[in-house]
């Protein structure tokens, strides 16, 4: 009588393809992490080189710059109310950092001084913006000189109403320049302009000073500037000044490479400014607000006096 196999004693696979099969998903599986160790390597390569991690910089840029793009094309009003918002910001990240060297200085009062600056600005223009700037500037030094009677405030006074005249004239005002821009005929295609310009200088200089840099540029504030992302930077910012000059604001190659330069003095100019303040002060970033990028006044600081520069370049060109 012939005795049926118990389960246990069924045939298995035959060896040789079941370990055939194995290897191939062991191969596959090796590979993956494989893949997988040298892509998280090469992100924190990027991140180190980059000095904050660079995906998430770029994904928050993108979002920062849809958001300005929205506010500069829907309405003057709708720009005027994103920039009030990201100046009220900047007031705040600029005056904290300033006190922690020591400043007495209300950020209340100056936040408020500042959205009042602003709004000169989008109601009477030009006009509206320097009265609203004379009058900050006189509330500024009566508000500081109210706090010497208390005996602990009188000294460095004149320090403070100094410092705080520095933020109405970094922030407010230049801020303000550019919602008068965007209220100006063709102001819009200025914004823009002036923008690209940035970018391409700030892109470049980046790109270019990792690449090749090797002379520092101003290594008591910024170290990682070199001479050879600046002569990139001038490079892109004339190139980009002859397209914007020529297709988008209508002042010929060669105004276009005047504001090109100009540009790339201003987005210089300021990035240094506020590097030597977080020197002065002590601090990495303004704040971290904008994850990867610092804060705001860490993303404005080139794009605000160029776009003030903008603005006086309107007046004369436009």
């Amino acid at each position: 009588m012939n005795r049926q196999p118990r389960r246990d004693e069924q045939p298995s696979e035959p060896p040789e393809e079941r370990s055939s099969f194995d290897h191939v998903l062991g191969g596959v599986e090796a590979q993956y992490h494989e893949w997988e160790h040298q892509v998280r390597e090469a992100n924190d390569r990027i991140d180190q080189a980059a000095g904050r991690p660079l995906w998430q910089a770029i994904a928050v840029g993108l979002v920062f710059g849809g958001l300005f793009l929205v506010a500069l094309l829907v309405s003057p009003l709708l720009f005027g109310l994103f920039a009030g918002v990201l100046l009220v910001f900047a007031v705040v990240e600029l005056v904290g950092a300033m006190r922690l060297g020591g400043a007495r200085l209300s950020r209340t009062l100056l936040s408020l001084i500042s959205l009042a600056i602003l709004a000169g600005a989008y109601f009477f223009g030009g006009d509206g913006l320097f009265t609203a700037l004379f009058a900050g500037i006189i509330l500024v030094a009566l508000g500081r000189l109210v706090l010497m009677v208390q005996p602990g405030a009188r000294g460095l006074a004149a320090r403070d109403i100094q410092q705080g005249w520095f933020v109405l004239m970094y922030l407010p005002f230049m801020g303000s320049a550019a919602v008068a821009l965007r209220l100006s005929e063709g102001g819009t295609w200025w914004i823009f302009a002036v923008m690209i310009i940035v970018v391409s200088v700030d892109t470049s200089a980046y790109a270019v000073g990792r690449a090749l840099g090797r002379h520092k540029l101003a290594p008591a504030i910024s170290p990682g500037k070199t001479w050879e992302g600046l002569a990139g930077a001038t490079l892109a910012g004339s190139i980009a000044g002859v397209a914007t000059g020529v297709w988008m604001i209508g002042v010929g190659p060669w105004w276009g490479v005047m504001i090109g330069l100009v540009i790339v003095i201003t987005a210089t100019l300021g990035d240094l400014l506020e590097s030597f303040i977080k020197r002065e002060v002590g601090v990495k970033d303004m704040s971290s607000l904008l994850p990867g990028h610092g804060g705001i006044l860490d993303r404005l600081d080139s794009v605000l006096p160029s776009l003030a520069v903008g603005y006086l370049l309107y007046q004369f060109l436009g």
